[in-house]
Formats: structure tokens, C-alpha cells, sequence
């Protein structure tokens, strides 16, 4: 989001949470299904599509690659796929925005072309780490630039690249997808192995479009030499925006709020689980699948929490999460551990330093560990944080307000545009008292 505006939020406690709110279309699913649909042959209609900044930059990088791109609506898309060698090449960067997924991804799909790519992003894109994504890459042929590790990113064209069976150091979703979208460009097989098993959004997609791949948790197998027919695309709600909702609903008393048609991805849903843990009362209903994804309503009622120690098997199903879990666990009886997500401090800010002196600003005792926290529940007090421009803190600490004893002042709330437009509105539409900082 370069050059965004800088405003500033103030949150306040509040009455009991109550309504139905429909949050927008998942982040993942929207940025996969405009690479795919891109690359495909023929016509793919998506519907449910978030209009992030984030995802409206990776639009805007296709159509400047030459996909033809129709909004009939807002949350539509028609997009006239190019076929797997359609795509051409732009003389002008390819701006990613704020889009950390947006980017990674497009460096896979990119590394195969035939023409030489140059991508960029935001301030706080640019001091992101892609080396994670470039070396491997390289392991198939790919010749890539960077700024030390840094964006902005040279992709030279012409490569040729093959099959390889790698090992991810990390779990990370946008490694492998990157990986995989390479690999539809590669000779032989490509296979990624996973430390951890992480959303395969991706996977299930490349299946939806028509490509052989095999995949169970953890791996995922395909070879290079086949195509991606259009088809049609129905985004589910975004679990990572309800994830705001259902600890905020949790915390406030009285409160009780229904989360329509989320998107249930079993990689995507560790804090469900976490909040369970805590004594959180989630219930889900009408649950029905799309597109090969499991979604359903989410009904939370406010109920007391406590502390847990939290099982790292559900770290990298929670990854995007943890801002609104810190929240959770502010206000819970008892301490909060949290283990195993060194992750964090590379997202779009370093999220457990940000968190922590948030936390502290608000009277919360929190001490920082090299990949987590230990969190002591209590009062959040009144107080002024500074989310470093990152959307999902800005969006954890608007929650905490609704709590707090007097004003909680969010600085640096620009960015929330990039994954979840419409938050303020949405959110005080059933109860929040949130508004613009004087």
C-alpha cells in the first residue's frame, strides 16, 4: 500500500456483541484463484473475491501481464485465462503492494516464463525475506535477484526448470504454493515435503483447475507438461477475518455473534482449536463444502477463558492468528505459552515484538521469547499502541478495547484496507465502539 494515508483508531468498551457478520472473502482462495484462473484456458468466473488492496494488486499485476480481467460486482471477477505460456512480459515493475503472499507467489509462477519480471512492494514488503522462496527456486533452475534477501525481486526469463524433492526448513504455505507453481513449468516432479503440515489451499485448487497432483497433509506431488482448464469460483469468508470476532465475542460479556459461510480449511482453523482450549464456546453450523473447502456458520457466545500452554502442532495452522490469540490470552485466567512460532517475527512486522509492547502499553505482562510469549491474564488498561502498519494487529487491538478500562488509541491503521476493507463499519455494526483518532 504505498504511500497510504496514515490515520490512527481509538477503540472503547462496549455492551454485549450481537448480529450477523459477514465477513469478506478469504485472502488465500482470492489470490490463488486469480493466478490460477490466469494461466488457465478459457474463462473462469470467481465470486466471493476479497477486495483487498492485497488481492487487487495481484489482479493488477496479471492484467499488466496481459490477462484480460472483468468486475461485473463488487467481489467479482471474469478472468479470460492466458493458457500456461500466455502470459507477457511488462517493461514497468510489477507492483505487489503490501501482498507477502501476492509476491512470493508470483516469484513461482514467474521463474518459468520466458521473459525477465521485476517485482516490488510497499515499505514494509520490502523488508520482507525471500531468500526462503529464492533459493529454492534457484534448486530448480530459476535465476532470481534480490536486494540481500530483500525485495525488489529480478526474475530472469528463458530458464529452464526442473523437477526437484525438497524439504521445507519452515512450514510455510506460500513456500510450497510458490514452489508448486513452479514446478507446473518444470520438467519431471516436482514434491514438497513439510516439517509441519500447512493450508493446501494451493493443492486443492491445481485439482479444481484440472491438474494431476497428489497430496495428504504435510506433501504434495505433481509433475510438469499438463494444462489448467477455467472454472468457476466460489471464495469462502475469510477465517482469518473472523478471527477478530470470535475472541472478541469471546471476551465481551452477553455477547453473541454468527460468522456466516467461513471457510473451515482444517490448515487454517488452529485458533478455533486454541479458543476451544481456553474455554471459548464456538459452536458450528450448516456446514456444506465449495470448491473443495469446508465451510460453515460460526456461532460464538462470550464465555470465560483461561490459559493454556499452547500445542505447537496447531502453530502453523494459526500462523496469521496469533495477534488476536495475544488478545485472548490478555484477557484469559492465567498464563498463556506460546512456543514454536519464530514465524512470526518476519510477518508484516516482527508480530511478537509488536504485540508485546502493545500488551505492555495496556498494563499486560508479557515476556517476549525467541518464538512465542508467556502471557499473564488480567485487566487491559487504557493506553495508546502502534501497530507498525500491520492490518491484523491493528484489527487484535481494536478487540482489546472492547474491554479495556478507558481508551485504547491504535496508531498506523492504513494497512487494514490491504486484507479486510470495511472493518470499522462491520465491526461497529454489531456493537464495537471503534472510530478515527482526533
Amino acid at each position: 500500500m504505498s504511500g497510504a494515508q496514515r490515520f490512527d483508531w481509538v477503540s472503547r468498551s462496549t455492551g454485549a456483541l450481537h448480529g450477523d457478520v459477514v465477513v469478506p472473502g478469504d485472502k488465500s482462495v482470492s489470490h490463488r484463484s486469480m493466478m490460477l484462473s490466469a494461466i488457465a484456458e478459457g474463462t473462469s468466473h470467481i465470486r466471493g473475491f476479497l477486495e483487498g488492496e492485497d488481492t487487487r494488486a495481484t489482479a493488477a499485476v496479471l492484467a499488466q501481464l496481459g490477462v484480460s480481467i472483468e468486475s461485473p460486482s463488487a467481489g467479482e471477477r471474469v478472468v479470460r485465462g492466458v493458457g500456461l505460456h500466455g502470459l507477457r512480459g511488462s517493461s514497468k515493475p510489477l507492483d505487489c503492494g503490501n501482498a507477502g503472499t501476492g509476491m512470493r507467489l508470483l516469484t513461482g509462477l514467474l521463474a518459468g516464463q520466458s521473459f525477465d519480471s521485476t517485482l516490488i512492494g510497499d515499505e514494509s514488503l520490502s523488508k520482507r525475506p525471500m531468500r526462503r522462496v529464492t533459493d529454492p527456486l534457484a534448486k530448480m533452475g530459476a535465476h532470481i535477484d534480490t536486494h540481500d534477501g530483500l525485495p525488489p525481486l529480478h526474475v530472469h526469463g528463458g530458464k529452464t526448470l526442473h523437477g526437484i524433492s525438497y524439504e521445507l526448513p519452515v512450514a510455510s504455505a506460500q513456500i510450497k504454493s510458490a514452489l508448486l507453481l513452479a514446478g507446473l513449468y518444470a520438467k519431471g516432479s516436482t514434491e514438497i515435503i513439510e516439517p509441519h503440515p500447512t493450508r493446501d489451499y494451493t493443492e486443492r485448487m491445481l485439482a479444481a483447475f484440472g491438474w494431476p497432483i497428489e497430496f495428504s497433509p504435510g506433501r504434495a506431488r505433481l509433475e510438469g507438461g499438463h494444462r489448467l482448464t477455467a472454472t468457476d469460483v466460489v471464495v469462502p469468508a475469510d477465517f482469518s477475518s473472523a478471527a477478530f470476532f470470535l475472541v472478541a465475542a469471546s471476551i465481551v460479556p452477553r455477547s453473541i455473534v454468527r460468522l456466516p459461510a467461513v471457510g473451515l480449511n482444517p490448515r487454517r482453523t488452529g485458533l478455533l482449536e486454541a479458543l476451544r482450549l481456553m474455554g471459548a464456546d464456538i459452536q458450528i453450523e450448516k456446514q456444506s463444502e465449495s470448491g473443495g473447502e469446508k465451510v460453515g456458520d460460526l456461532v460464538v457466545r462470550h464465555a470465560p477463558l483461561h490459559g493454556i500452554e499452547l500445542p505447537e502442532a496447531l502453530v502453523p495452522d494459526m500462523i496469521d492468528e496469533f495477534p488476536a490469540l495475544f488478545v485472548a490470552a490478555a484477557v484469559a485466567k492465567g498464563r498463556t505459552i506460546v512456543r514454536g512460532a519464530a514465524e512470526l517475527r518476519v510477518k508484516e512486522s516482527d508480530r511478537i515484538a509488536t504485540m508485546a509492547a502493545g500488551l505492555r502499553a495496556l498494563g499486560v505482562r508479557i515476556e517476549e521469547t525467541p518464538d512465542g510469549a508467556i502471557i499473564d491474564g488480567g485487566a487491559i488498561e487504557a493506553g495508546v499502541v502502534d501497530s507498525h502498519g500491520d492490518h491484523r494487529i491493528a484489527m487484535s487491538f481494536a478487540a482489546a478495547g472492547l474491554v479495556a478500562k478507558g481508551e485504547v488509541v491504535i496508531r498506523d491503521c492504513a494497512n487494514v484496507a490491504t486484507s479486510f476493507p470495511g472493518f470499522l463499519e462491520l465491526a461497529n455494526g454489531c456493537g464495537f465502539a471503534l472510530g478515527l483518532a482526533p
